[in-house]
């Protein structure tokens, strides 16, 4: 028997784009500790929506990603959610701001920053 040898992808994705502004928003800030903070909370028109903060504090059980230098974190419930999402940074014709490609969502509000399962 030959063994498998799994090919691991990370569990979510914190894309270039998102990890450029928010070091420049941590710039702005004049503080290198921050971290940017990915949660899931009750609400928006489905249900639940995205919530994003900065925070210096690795919690106990918080997934951390990091892309260029900078650190995305993730709570353990909003991990759940968040499982194989994609989270990047968006300039267009309605403005500029992060977005979640969340696989896990069934249905997403029309602004995209709530969603159902």
């Amino acid at each position: 028997m030959s063994e498998q040898s799994e090919v691991s992808s990370p569990a979510v994705t914190f894309t270039a784009a998102a990890a450029k502004k928010v070091a420049a928003m941590i710039e702005d800030e004049g503080n290198p500790n921050l971290k940017l903070r990915v949660y899931i909370q009750g609400g928006g028109c489905s249900g639940f929506q995205y919530g994003f903060e900065f925070d210096e504090n690795l919690n106990e059980g918080d997934e951390s990603f990091v892309t260029d230098g900078v650190t995305l974190l993730i709570d353990p419930m909003s991990m759940q959610y968040l499982e194989g999402a994609e989270v990047d940074y968006v300039e267009g014709l309605q403005g500029a701001q992060f977005i979640v490609k969340n696989p896990n969502a069934t249905t997403t509000c029309g602004c995209g920053s709530s969603f159902s399962v």
